[in-house]
């Protein structure tokens, strides 16, 4: 359920993965974002196929779709064939693509694969920082728990201070360091039922934050069962406003400038 009629506040989702929805979902999406107030979709890419897509959805829609490409860690390595396309992408279409990403590290994989050796993915890790300060581009980032900090070494060794860490969870230490770095992050919906991401809510500055969606992840509590809609993030700021005890008002339209701001869109 989406909530009391009209939404009166404009809302960016900071993070999604169009192109993985079917095309009856993502055509539901697209046409239900001027009634749900959404103004923008960042779209990241997973892989080269999904950069194409993303890009092509762009062609489509480009005041709405703002396409970012990467290569997301949570999968094999990319051949080098594959990470020398992305990089060519990225240079050709650099006036079009509001961002680096997705990129980052294997957290999860690794979880399921002790054995994984990381350094390889770091190193790709590296090659899209350096394009993404070579070129002024924000990189947008999957890094969580002991990953983070050692993603924050990269961008603090290329002096990359425009990265967004995306549905975000780590340490307090690693949470200061990347407040003192002006770094930002992105709250999903699971704000409304998960501890660990309502701390995190609590003690990150409100300048620094924007809300996404990640979908079509699914989420729990208010929303199983449903299509994973940018629509939800009318109530993950509700929430936000309550944890940060500020007024509704306050909390959409710092979380809106921030997002335009960071993504200059």
């Amino acid at each position: 359920s989406k909530g009391g009629g009209t939404f009166m506040h404009p809302i960016i989702d900071a993070h999604i993965h169009l192109d993985m929805y079917t095309e009856a979902e993502r055509d539901k999406i697209l046409k239900e974002m001027k009634q749900d107030n959404v103004d923008a979709l960042i779209c990241v890419s997973n892989h080269l196929t999904s950069a194409e897509k993303v890009l092509e959805l762009h062609q489509h829609d480009q005041r709405r779709i703002k396409p970012a490409i990467g290569y997301h860690p949570e999968q094999k390595l990319p051949t080098d064939a594959e990470l020398s396309k992305l990089i060519q992408l990225i240079h050709q279409y650099q006036k079009e693509i509001v961002a680096v990403g997705e990129v980052g590290l294997p957290f999860y994989e690794r979880q399921k694969n002790p054995g994984l050796d990381r350094k390889p993915y770091i190193e790709v890790l590296e090659i899209f920082i350096k394009e993404a300060a070579r070129l002024d581009k924000p990189v947008v980032l999957h890094a969580v728990y002991d990953d983070a900090p050692v993603v924050c070494d990269l961008l603090e060794k290329h002096n990359h201070k425009r990265a967004h860490f995306h549905w975000f969870k780590g340490d307090a230490k690693t949470s200061k360091r990347m407040v003192a770095n002006n770094y930002f992050i992105s709250i999903t919906p699971d704000c409304l039922y998960e501890k660990e991401i309502q701390q995190l809510v609590e003690t990150y500055p409100i300048e620094q934050i924007m809300v996404e969606t990640d979908g079509p992840w699914p989420f729990e509590g208010p929303f199983q069962h449903h299509l994973t809609h940018p629509a939800m993030i009318h109530q993950s700021i509700r929430k936000i406003a309550k944890l940060k005890q500020l007024s509704l008002d306050t909390t959409y339209q710092q979380l809106y400038q921030n997002t335009k701001s960071f993504y200059s869109i």
